[in-house]
């Protein structure tokens, strides 16, 4: 299947590369102060390699991410500030992700469900310490220092069996579940907005990587800019 979904993919990146109207991509160059991934992708993995990252993390990709990987690219180009690339480090396999900060040690463990996560978040709002409840500031300022503990914590947690994909900027980014019930869906962080972190819809790796394609390849024919 995975030979299927990725046909033409790398080819249809690098025309993109080549396009009048690349630069005014959204993320694809240096502009709005990121980084841009220019539409260049890295090198694809061996089938050793791949099982060999997996084996690391004790994980099993997904499998259009895990066909990705071997067939298109380690990384790169892609949606908005580019794609996470996984490469071989000193620390073994990582995934060099644009900022998000996937916790590699807790890969293994299942990825928190949208209900759960949002109870959880509303508990510990709930839990944050007022001043006007403390019978001085040393004692507030104790309890709140508990408090970001617990929050560290929390977002560690919600943080679980999923790998950063990309960073659509104002500190949002896109993860990519692969571990749990919810393994293959992928995820919107928009906490540093006020907003939530949930799931695009049933949308998986592929359909989210094809999807930013074949709108660039719109934005370029047209000559319009966009994301």
């Amino acid at each position: 299947m995975g030979a299927v979904i990725w046909r033409d993919v790398r080819e249809r990146v690098e025309i993109l590369a080549r396009a009048d109207k690349a630069r005014e991509v959204f993320g694809a160059w240096d502009k709005y102060g990121g980084t841009g991934h220019h539409f260049k992708l890295a090198d694809p993995l061996s089938e050793a390699n791949v099982a060999e990252a997996e084996a690391r993390w004790g994980v099993s990709l997904p499998a259009d991410y895990r066909a990705f990987l071997l067939e298109v690219g380690a990384g790169g180009a892609g949606p908005f500030y580019g794609l996470a690339t996984l490469s071989r480090a000193d620390a073994g396999w990582l995934w060099t992700d644009p900022g998000g900060g996937t916790a590699h040690e807790r890969l293994r463990f299942p990825f928190p469900d949208a209900e759960e996560s949002v109870r959880a978040e509303e508990e510990q709002e709930r839990k944050e310490p007022v001043e006007s409840d403390f019978e001085d500031e040393a004692a507030f300022d104790a309890a709140y220092r508990a408090w970001l503990e617990e929050d560290e914590k929390l977002s560690d947690w919600f943080l679980s069996g999923a790998v950063c994909l990309s960073h659509e900027g104002c500190g949002y980014f896109h993860w990519l579940v692969v571990s749990g019930p919810q393994r293959g869906q992928v995820w919107l962080d928009e906490r540093p907005g006020d907003g939530r972190f949930s799931p695009l819809g049933q949308v998986g790796f592929a359909g989210w990587y094809l999807d930013w394609v074949e709108k660039t390849e719109t934005v370029v024919r047209r000559g319009r800019q966009g994301g």
